[in-house]
């Protein structure tokens, strides 16, 4: 896979994971109500639920694209919808939603559960792989590229959750977020419209 390529995939799971939602309010309570290293496990563990979904995605999408065209296109336009919807509901969410979940008393392996569950748990991910990695699985492409993505969308899903427990452990940073949070959720939802946008414009590949 090329670089610049690569590139254009880890700026789109980054949108993806950074849009707010469920897995969100998951690793903020869990930090919140655990501690760091809770938090960091709900992360982790969410990772490995996103990654046997984008597998998922990427085994069925080559086979698709090949045997059913027109499937694939409705698929993809379903996707890009869902994301649309996203960018919407982020857009008219204001202050509230997953900035302020409620802290209880939680542990490592209740954080490791719930990770996994809250993936799995959220048929949605399949729509929003098949938007995602429609702009670059090819009915030809190598197991090890297919590999690159799955990694790619993993990594960074849990990249990100592991940074958002790591910095809301400090006190002080999660009322400045909840201050600025219907700014973080009015630039998210513009994200994913465009994104949005760019699924139905076509595939980068």
């Amino acid at each position: 896979m090329p670089l610049t390529l690569w590139l254009s995939l880890a700026a789109i799971c980054a949108m993806g994971a950074m849009s707010p939602g469920p897995s969100l309010a998951l690793v903020l309570r869990h930090t919140l109500g655990g501690g760091r290293f809770s938090g960091v496990t709900a992360a982790i563990f969410h990772a490995f639920g996103v990654g046997f979904y984008a597998l998922l995605t990427v085994w069925g999408l080559g086979a698709l694209i090949a045997g059913y065209p027109l499937l694939f296109q409705l698929i993809t336009w379903c996707g890009a919808a869902y994301l649309a919807w996203l960018g919407i509901k982020a857009l008219r969410a204001g202050k509230a939603g997953a900035l302020r979940p409620e802290a209880i008393a939680t542990s490592r392996q209740q954080a490791a559960k719930e990770g996994v569950l809250v993936a799995l748990g959220n048929p949605k991910l399949i729509l929003f792989f098949v938007a995602l990695l429609s702009q670059f699985v090819t009915p030809d492409m190598s197991v090890l590229a297919k590999a690159i993505i799955v990694l790619t969308a993993m990594i960074i899903d849990g990249g990100w959750y592991v940074l958002v427990a790591l910095v809301l452990s400090h006190s002080r940073i999660l009322p400045w977020l909840q201050q600025r949070a219907h700014w973080i959720n009015r630039i998210t939802g513009v994200l994913l419209i465009t994104l949005a946008l760019r699924v139905v414009a076509g595939p980068l590949v």
